[in-house]
């Protein structure tokens, strides 16, 4: 195994493994991390019994679900994700795409192999993005139903109320996490607490619940009930949804954090709290319409109410910021146009606010919540997208386990053929509901995928129809010493997408207007597949001769490129060019369909359309505006 499988920690904690240190990471990642598995005893329980496939609420279907939930947050969390899934970071980060390009970087495969690998690493990406539609919508909306179990009467304000906290919640984006970061910690360490509490309380009443752990309990509620059990599997899995979240921010706290609050404190009490669930309802089986809020007293059910409604807020902010950081990824890995991407902290990197996205995710959820009507309905649409993810980081761990790492064969098989057999059985379940809502994140992922995929082709092709009109640099400074044009006083800079070649801006720019800068730049900004590139290797200056210069800055794929760094890291390397004293010149391509290609006509429009609606360069590599000056062009693809 490579040195960087377990490296990350250290960083985090600054080289402080003091207690106090270790104990504060661990309590903003009880905030941040945990909020979408922690607010699933809100209704994965009842799902199992009161659901479209719910069972008789007997006492053998009770521990047998008791059971299967148990094992599933033992060897999906535990094992897989915190235990083998977690050792695959890329430098640090986590997350499917940190994975995929992992795998890109370090991949040794046929073309068509690496294709098939970024191809199915994309998509599970894309499903995410349905995720993070549904997670905001079913959990808001499970808390608010509290309200009808305090007075019937109530019932007609879920849907308004519901509507009117997410709509807040998206408004709010702009502000910045950081602005209600530091309450995150504390209001889900309550919130932990009082499931636990309330769980033993039951449990206390009526251990015999606890038999439940036994595992032959869950074996034989699969085999009594045959497809009924298998069936039910799809809503016990609502019990995990979140573990890819665990992975996603391993980055922000490092891995030592995550795993000692799941295992010490997160774990015992979901447990407990399920566990409780189940006991409640040995003794009272009618309340399987709601068990969660038929274990708290009456009361307290108004603060409770107000507690879930506030434990899954912010677990639908963890899940909208991880939307964001997605996106930023897959703008700075080529696969989406640029956007305007906002940095809401100055001392946290990974907090931004992606406009676009975040308009996107509010009209969605809201229109979830209405055509739904139920967090019931909406669980039907909850498992497919995260048991198909969990599928494809199963498949994409495998490759680096065996082709990167050189684990031994048969053991990896081995492993990866255990973990396949749980994904495949929750997948399958979870599909079984494609024709009562799961078929909408399978759309939604389609449809990112697509956009994924248009955008990477279209700049492929646009590159090698702007390569074909223009020099290699070696070409361009040859021909200056055959006939020099007229060289005025002055720095210019031009952006390019390929620093061999002479921008084609540059050349229409001499073509037209016969004159040449004194001082002349090509910049050329490439992200790499690590998550951040250190400033001492971020920028390499190459003199070319006759006053031309090329300019190369490294980015990592969760980093924002910054103009003003790349003139100040330069500077240290000879590039003495003065920014404000600097012209900028970019192109702006339109986009005309008509060559014959691999690429079908209506994603050449897609394409087309994709770059009249993405930023300019001004403003995504924070230009001056008053400095710049756009040279149009038609490119034909």
């Amino acid at each position: 195994m490579t040195s960087s499988s377990e490296g990350g920690d250290s960083s985090h904690l600054s080289g402080d493994s003091s207690f106090k240190g270790l104990a504060t990471l661990s309590l903003t990642a009880l905030g941040v991390v945990f909020g979408d598995i922690g607010t699933s005893p809100l209704y994965a329980i009842r799902e199992c019994f009161h659901g479209d496939y719910g069972i008789p609420v007997t006492h053998d279907n009770i521990l047998g679900v008791l059971s299967l939930l148990f094992w599933s947050l033992i060897l999906i969390v535990t094992l897989k994700y915190l235990t083998f899934i977690m050792k695959a970071d890329n430098e640090g980060e986590g997350g499917i795409l940190s994975l995929t390009a992992l795998i890109i970087s370090h991949s040794r495969k046929n073309r068509h192999e690496r294709w098939f690998l970024v191809a199915i690493g994309l998509f599970g990406a894309a499903l995410l993005y349905g995720d993070g539609m549904i997670t905001p919508a079913i959990s808001v909306l499970s808390a608010v139903e509290g309200l009808q179990i305090i007075a019937p009467a109530f019932k007609d304000l879920v849907i308004p109320v519901t509507v009117f906290i997410l709509a807040g919640l998206f408004f709010f984006q702009h502000h910045g996490s950081a602005k209600v970061g530091g309450f995150f910690g504390p209001i889900i360490m309550i919130w932990f607490s009082v499931l636990a509490v309330l769980g033993v309380t039951e449990i206390i009443r009526y251990p015999e619940i606890l038999k439940a752990i036994a595992p032959w309990y869950g074996i034989n509620f699969l085999l009594t009930n045959q497809i009924y059990g298998f069936l039910v599997l799809g809503a016990v899995f609502l019990s995990v949804t979140g573990a890819e979240a665990l992975y996603a921010d391993m980055g922000h706290f490092g891995k030592k954090p995550i795993r000692l609050t799941w295992i010490f404190f997160v774990l015992p009490a979901l447990l407990l709290n399920y566990f409780g669930q189940g006991a409640l309802l040995l003794a009272s089986p009618h309340e399987s319409h709601h068990p969660f809020y038929a274990l708290v007293p009456s009361w307290a059910l108004i603060p409770m109410v107000i507690l879930s409604t506030t434990a899954t807020i912010i677990a639908s902010q963890a899940l909208i910021t991880g939307v964001f950081s997605l996106t930023q990824q897959a703008i700075q890995l080529g696969y989406f146009p640029r956007l305007t991407i906002c940095h809401t902290s100055a001392g946290h990197i990974g907090q931004i606010y992606v406009p676009a996205a975040n308009w996107g995710l509010m009209l969605s959820t809201i229109g979830l919540v209405i055509g739904f009507g139920s967090s019931s309905k909406l669980a039907a649409a909850y498992g497919v997208a995260v048991t198909a993810t969990m599928l494809i980081s199963t498949l994409l761990f495998y490759y680096v386990a065996r082709d990167i790492w050189n684990w031994n064969k048969f053991g990896v098989n081995i492993l990866i053929s255990f973990f396949f057999i749980i994904d495949l059985a929750f997948f399958g379940a979870s599909a079984s509901k494609l024709f009562h809502g799961a078929w909408f994140p399978l759309v939604i992922a389609l449809i990112i995928f697509t956009l994924f995929y248009t955008w990477k082709q279209g700049r492929i092709l646009m590159l090698k129809q702007l390569k074909d009109r223009t020099l290699t640099v070696e070409e361009f400074t040859e021909s200056l010493a055959l006939q020099q044009p007229q060289r005025v006083a002055g720095q210019a800079v031009y952006l390019t997408a390929n620093p061999d070649v002479i921008p084609v801006a540059m050349l229409h720019n001499m073509r037209h207007n016969k004159i040449l800068h004194s001082e002349v730049a090509l910049f050329h900004f490439t992200t790499e597949r690590v998550p951040r590139v250190p400033n001492s290797k971020k920028v390499e200056v190459v003199k070319c001769g006759d006053g031309i210069y090329k300019v190369i800055a490294r980015y990592g794929f969760m980093e924002s490129p910054s103009i003003r760094q790349v003139f100040s890291l330069a500077h240290h390397k000879g590039f003495h060019f003065r920014f404000e004293a600097t012209s900028f010149f970019l192109s702006r391509e339109k986009i005309v369909t008509g060559l014959k290609s691999k690429m079908s006509s209506w994603r050449k429009k897609l394409y087309a359309l994709m770059m009249r609606n993405a930023i300019s360069a001004t403003g995504y590599y924070d230009l001056p505006s008053g400095q710049v000056i756009e040279i149009g062009m038609q490119v034909q693809i």
